[in-house]
Formats: structure tokens, C-alpha cells, sequence
């Protein structure tokens, strides 16, 4: 059984009444992981096996002969959910590595749908009936576990905003599972000091010496997908210093164009810029937006490479 996972859409407000039910919006990186025959495999949304990067997880094999859960990886800094911390452990394939970073920097996988029991596709059943299901398999384990659900999305909003965590996930206690599809059926809430944007460009770093391949990056322009284009909503370049800049530089390599990918982008951002092909998405964390649209004293939080241009389409658009 080979799917795609179910997808949310992006909501200004959270519903209300009985017909849905809440979840904490984790930030993490969203993962199908199936259990079949001892073994794991994990699937990030575009595909890829990312299994060996997290060798704690492995042993959620022995729980259940055959399984298919919809879940989360999160990496937790100080008791709160960090992308930027989790980042550290996206790309490690080395096992040698991945082994030690599983100690010192260990992930839990957050468990919130089930898909398949014991070769039975579940995926039709509505949501009250898997949620049911997946709560009688009890995991519960160092690295794993099924987060509650909350019948007042409202109040969760707001607890979660209190708590600086990412914002809520509601669904309809009715509502069948739809493998690869973006749904009204669930809707996501997030709290708007995080932001997902998409990468149109960069600029040296001021005073940096070196032509456009050695030129060291200092901030780049982000923006969001619209039905028209790229709008620009920003530079940003707080939190770019050192490795964090020299990652993003590296990130970029590839999507160089002679295309400004914009909209339109104000003549100050715009002078220097080097323009890139708008595919690699990164997560912002701001003061809101101004009354001109652009993001107020942005700072960088970390590339998602589980997210692509699509997924962070302006509400309406999507």
C-alpha cells in the first residue's frame, strides 16, 4: 500500500462545534511510517525513504505485525517542538552518525492517524473510527507516542500560542482519509509569527569580496505563491551569520536564473540581488506584517526541504 498523505488547508480561524475535533500543529517534519513483517520504513510527503536518519525509531517494528500510521518527527529543544533542531538530523544517512546523533539530539515520532491495520486500508473509515483504532494500539514509548485531541479548538489556539508552539490542526470527526489530496475536511491554523516563504533571491553579504560564485550570502528575499506570481514579502537576514548562511548558500546552488521570479520587488532589495528559481522553502519567524505586506523584523529559522512551493500557497490560492 503505496499513498500520499492527506493534506490540510491553510485557515485564518479555527472552527467551532461538535462536528470537529483539534490537534497541537506540530513542527516537525510529516512522515507515513509503515510497519510491516519487524521492519520500518518512513516517507517524507515528497517521497523520499528517510529511514536511516532516525535509528531510535526503528523499534516501533515490534509493537505490530502489519501498520500504516501518519505521523510526525519532531525534535524537542528545551521542551518545545524545534525545526531547527531537527534540521541537524534530515540529511544524515551515515548510520555511524545518524547512531550518535539518535543520543544526543533523539527525535520523537508523533503518531495522529492510522491508515492500515493488519493489511485492512483503513483509509475510508472516517476519521472518529481510525482515531478509535489507534488509541486501542496503546503506543506509547520513549520515542513515539499519540498525542491527545482537543474538542475546544478555540481554547487550543490560544494555549498553544501562550506556549509558543507552531498552532492548531482541526478535522472533521466525520471525514474519510484522502491520500494526496488537500482537503477542507482539515484545516490548519498556525500562528502567524512563523512563517513558511519560498526563496526568489539573495544578496551578498555587505562588504563581502568575490564575484556571484564565492560571494558570501547575507540575507535572501522570500516570498509567497499567489494565483498571480511571487509576492515578495521580505529580506531577511538575521539569523543567516556564519554556518546557517554558508548552508543556504550551498541550498541555492543549482537555482541560479537570470529571471527576477518576483512579482515586484522594491528597487532597495532588488540591487545586487541574484535571483534564484523559487523551489527551496525555509521557515521565518517575524513581528506579523506591515500595512505594505512585508514581513516586520524577520529572522531565519531553517530550510524545509519537506515542503515545496505548493504547500505554502497564499489562503484562497491553494
Amino acid at each position: 500500500m503505496s499513498i500520499s498523505p492527506m493534506l490540510a488547508t491553510r485557515a485564518d480561524r479555527v472552527p467551532t462545534g461538535p462536528g470537529w475535533v483539534h490537534e497541537i500543529k506540530w513542527d516537525g517534519m510529516r512522515v507515513l511510517a509503515d510497519i510491516h513483517g519487524g521492519h520500518l520504513t518512513l516517507t517524507s510527503r515528497l517521497g523520499n525513504d528517510v529511514t536511516p536518519a532516525y535509528p531510535e525509531l526503528a523499534p516501533i517494528a515490534d509493537l505490530y505485525d502489519d501498520a500504516l500510521l501518519d505521523a510526525e518527527i519532531v525534535a524537542f529543544d528545551g521542551g518545545r517542538p524545534s525545526f531547527a533542531a531537527l534540521a541537524e538530523r534530515m540529511h544524515v544517512r551515515s548510520p555511524r552518525k545518524a547512531l550518535a546523533l539518535s543520543a544526543t539530539r533523539p527525535v520523537t515520532l508523533m503518531v495522529f492517524d492510522l491508515l492500515r491495520l493488519f493489511g485492512s486500508d483503513l483509509t475510508a473509515q472516517p476519521w472518529r473510527g481510525r482515531r478509535e483504532l489507534l488509541e486501542r494500539l496503546e503506543i506509547d514509548g520513549r520515542h513515539w507516542q499519540v498525542p491527545p485531541t482537543y474538542d475546544d479548538g478555540v481554547e487550543l489556539h490560544a494555549a498553544t500560542a501562550e506556549q509558543g508552539l507552531e498552532g492548531v490542526v482541526s478535522k472533521r470527526r466525520d471525514s474519510p482519509y484522502a491520500p494526496g489530496r488537500r482537503s477542507a475536511d482539515w484545516l490548519k491554523v498556525p500562528h502567524r509569527n512563523l512563517v513558511s516563504a519560498v526563496v526568489g533571491g539573495w544578496r551578498p553579504e555587505t562588504g563581502s569580496s568575490g564575484d556571484g560564485d564565492t560571494a558570501r550570502l547575507g540575507a535572501v528575499l522570500v516570498g509567497v505563491p499567489g494565483a498571480d506570481g511571487l509576492r515578495f514579502i521580505g529580506r531577511v537576514g538575521s539569523g543567516l551569520a556564519g554556518k546557517a548562511g554558508i548552508a543556504m548558500r550551498t541550498a541555492l546552488e543549482g537555482l541560479a536564473t537570470d529571471a527576477n521570479p518576483f512579482l515586484e520587488v522594491p528597487r532597495e532589495d532588488a540591487v545586487g540581488a541574484r535571483w534564484v528559481r523559487p523551489e527551496l522553502v525555509v521557515d521565518v519567524r517575524a513581528l506579523g506584517e506591515s500595512s505594505g505586506g512585508r514581513l516586520r523584523q524577520p529572522s531565519y529559522i531553517g530550510i524545509r526541504p519537506d515542503l515545496t512551493a505548493a504547500d505554502v500557497m497564499e489562503v484562497g490560492d491553494a
